[in-house]
């Protein structure tokens, strides 16, 4: 009996234990899984303090500002009453004009606001921390928020993927295009050499051609300034014969002083009058002198000398008398004496004697030069023809001499790491709002033309790459456009941005004079990465 009641005993012991030690088991277990719930819920630190400087913030260990101003018990940490100056004792409170509050946003991208936006009604976090104590109610749209952030993430990373497989392909062109270009040049330069001795050839044939027709040209011109030279002297000749019948006023086969005096333009002082001493002078000494010795005067006064045709006519006095001088009116009197108050000085000259020389006439006696002989005209014919040549080859090879200097310069352009901007090179691309078309010519100019008529305005000429450090490819940047009324001459500034086109976006002047263009390229698109990796690497809890 007592055995029996021994062994009850023991077995409800054992189970009594069993008991235990389950029961203490699955509180241990529950413990574990409500600590790594909690652990993967969130990390515990003050409000508005992001996980990267959880670190400065110890809960029993007093606080440092972090800009290490002063130090402060931890329990005045967000108690709404600012203690450091850049802040950072109040990230989760307004108390701080200065400070900032970190907002999770689980599910979206983390980010901060001011901390004047804490508790002022407006939801400024998508989580709603920053509205913890203002009574106003929020809906938490990070997940929202991040879905939609996703397609867009999702779409740019499609764009940017087929923009790198375009660029893959321009680049794959473009090297192709350089290798063409080289070749080009190479044949240019190879056929320049056979048209620069083409040149040369034509060049000693034109001038061989050239020597005979100058001398040609020369003997016919010589032939012509003989012919003129005695035309020259017959025609002094016969002006000389008739001034000295002229001057002859007796006809007596001789000129003598006084038959001198009455040209007084010959005066040699140019005192007005001609004295017999003067006279006598232009004569050689002599009294008179014949036909033989008037040559030698001849030589002398033929410059100044006027012949009876050329004396000018006197002004006619017969409108002085059309009226009576009783019978003038008054009024034309007073204007008359106006008018003789006002005269000219040139009226005087109406009262010279009639012995003022006139403006000597040319008489175009000499004609004009004959044409050339037959000879002569063969050998002028012949020589421009040798000079046609010439200068056909020359202009040729002045265009092959172009070609080469356009493509050498295409070829060493700078057209980005792999050539890839290459296929922008000659053309142009442009922008029709509602006032201006633009005009993009990427590497030469940047235009702007009324859409309703008026003159185009350069914008810029191309500069260079404009873009930051490690992306100086994203940028072009275009100069010394028209100058602005008062102000610096216009430039434009292009942003190059990934696209599956080639487009002007937009174009803006947040600057006066100075304009800002968006421009889509399939070139400038990178290699996409993973999106989660864009999305963002992890969410702060």
């Amino acid at each position: 009996m007592r055995s029996t009641v021994t062994e009850q005993g023991r077995n409800c012991t054992t189970t009594i234990i069993i008991i235990i030690v389950i029961v203490m088991s699955s509180v241990y277990l529950l413990l574990v899984l409500c600590l790594g719930a909690a652990s993967a819920v969130e990390v515990q630190r003050p409000r508005g303090v992001p996980l990267s400087k959880r670190q400065f913030y110890e809960e029993n260990k007093p606080f440092t500002c972090l800009d290490g101003s002063r130090t402060i018990p931890f329990d005045r940490v967000n108690d709404d009453y600012c203690d450091c100056k850049d802040g950072s004792d109040e990230p989760g409170t307004a108390a701080c004009p200065n400070g900032s509050f970190h907002c999770t946003n689980a599910g979206f991208r983390p980010g901060f606001i001011p901390s004047s936006r804490i508790n002022d009604g407006i939801c400024d976090c998508c989580d709603t921390t920053d509205e913890y104590n203002s009574g106003t109610t929020c809906q938490n749209t990070c997940r929202e928020l991040g879905r939609k952030e996703k397609e867009s993430l999702q779409k740019m990373a499609e764009i940017a993927k087929e923009g790198f497989l375009l660029k893959q392909q321009l680049i794959h062109e473009a090297k192709r295009g350089q290798e063409e270009k080289q070749g080009q040049v190479t044949e240019l330069q190879t056929k320049r050499k056979g048209m620069e001795e083409k040149m040369e050839a034509l060049r000693t044939v034109k001038e061989t051609a050239e020597q005979p027709e100058k001398e040609a040209k020369e003997r016919h011109l010589k032939a012509w300034e003989d012919e003129k030279d005695l035309i020259r002297k017959e025609k002094d000749k016969a002006n000389m014969a008739e001034a000295f019948l002229e001057l002859d006023d007796d006809a007596d086969g001789f000129i003598s002083v006084a038959e001198l005096m009455s040209h007084s333009e010959l005066d040699p002082d140019s005192d007005g009058s001609l004295t017999e001493t003067e006279a006598q002078g232009l004569l050689g000494g002599s009294d008179k002198v014949d036909t033989v010795a008037f040559e030698a005067v001849w030589s002398s006064i033929k410059e100044k000398y006027v012949s009876e045709e050329e004396v000018r006519e006197p002004v006619s006095d017969n409108d002085a008398d059309q009226y009576p001088e009783d019978d003038i009116p008054e009024e034309e009197e007073d204007e008359e004496e106006e008018e003789e108050d006002d005269d000219d000085p040139e009226e005087d000259d109406d009262k010279i004697p009639p012995t003022v020389r006139t403006p000597e006439k040319k008489d175009d006696d000499e004609g004009t030069m004959p044409p050339y002989e037959q000879d002569t005209q063969n050998l002028i014919d012949a020589a421009q023809k040798a000079r046609d040549e010439f200068d056909e080859a020359e202009r040729a090879l002045r265009e092959v001499d172009d070609q080469i200097k356009n493509l050498e310069k295409e070829i060493s352009f700078d057209f980005g790491p792999s050539a890839e901007f290459a296929y922008l090179y000659s053309q142009c691309y442009e922008l029709s709002t509602s006032e201006y078309i633009y005009r993009l010519c990427p590497f030469n100019r940047v235009s702007q033309k009324p859409k309703f008529g008026g003159s185009e305005t350069n914008l810029g000429t191309w500069g260079a790459w404009a873009g930051p450090e490690g992306s100086v490819y994203s940028m072009m940047k275009y100069e010394h456009g028209t100058g602005c009324w008062q102000g610096p001459n216009r430039s434009t500034t292009v942003k190059l941005t990934c696209g599956k086109e080639t487009v002007v976006m937009s174009t803006s002047e947040p600057s006066r004079c100075e304009y800002l263009m968006e421009f889509t390229t399939p070139a400038v698109c990178q290699e996409p990465q993973g999106l989660d990796s864009n999305l963002h690497e992890h969410e702060e809890l």
